[in-house]
Parts: structure tokens; C-alpha cells; sequence
């Protein structure tokens, strides 16, 4: 059995036919984020940092919306369209993880992101007790 989970238009709109994530048994899918601005729906084109926080921003609206958190998540994918961003991707990726305990987690080298941003961050979480 599984569930979709789907934030308000008025929070964060899809911008392509899918749902926010997904929750298949205890396990929680989310969807790749990317600096998209939840006022305007568009894709932010900022500096990494600015794209960075926003990305990891939605990716908590999300897990709120599932009611899940940064330390719950499991695995996490990072799409970069420059690897010279890593290690400031990874400083402001880690600031999301308090607790310091960071999930496995894989980086990609990408030719371009949907939307033309420079990083996309998607999610696996357990939702088990």
C-alpha cells in the first residue's frame, strides 16, 4: 500500500506531472527539489548557496507535510550540474542535519537540471517506529 503526498498549489506547485512524495510501507520517496521559490513557482536562478538553502528549504516543506524530518532521511541523491559547488553544496547540506547524523547519500555530475538550476536534492526517509 502506498500513499501520495502532495503539498498545496499555494505552497509549493508542481511544475511537472508528479507528486511531492511518496510513502510505501515505512519508507518516504521524495521527489527531487529544486530552488524553485514558493511565491512565484519559478525556478530560482541565484547564487549556489541561495539555490542550495531553497532547495533543501522545499525539501522540508515536504517532509513536514508527510510529517518526517531531515533526521529521519535514510538516503539522499545530490544532482550538481558543476562539481566545483560540491563542497559548498555539502556545507550548506550539512547545516540541515543538526544532529550530525547524516544519511548515506550519493553526488551526480549532471549536463543539466530540469528547470535550468544548478543542484537538485532528493530524499528517502523511514517512517517507521
Amino acid at each position: 500500500m502506498f500513499e501520495r503526498i502532495t503539498l498545496p498549489d499555494n505552497v509549493l506547485p508542481p511544475v511537472s506531472p508528479y507528486c511531492h512524495a511518496v510513502r510505501a510501507g515505512d519508507f518516504l520517496f521524495v521527489t527531487g527539489q529544486l530552488a524553485q521559490n514558493p511565491e512565484t513557482g519559478q525556478v530560482d536562478r541565484g547564487s549556489i548557496e541561495e539555490q542550495t538553502h531553497r532547495v533543501m528549504q522545499n525539501l522540508q516543506l515536504v517532509l513536514d507535510q508527510a510529517g518526517s524530518s531531515f533526521d529521519r532521511v535514510v538516503m539522499a541523491r545530490v544532482f550538481l550540474t558543476d562539481f566545483r559547488h560540491l563542497t559548498t553544496v555539502n556545507q550548506i547540506y550539512a547545516s540541515y542535519f543538526p544532529s550530525g547524523n547524516f544519511p548515506g547519500r550519493t553526488a551526480i555530475g549532471v549536463t543539466a537540471l530540469a528547470g535550468f538550476g544548478d543542484v537538485e536534492i532528493d530524499l528517502i526517509a523511514y517512517c517507521g517506529t
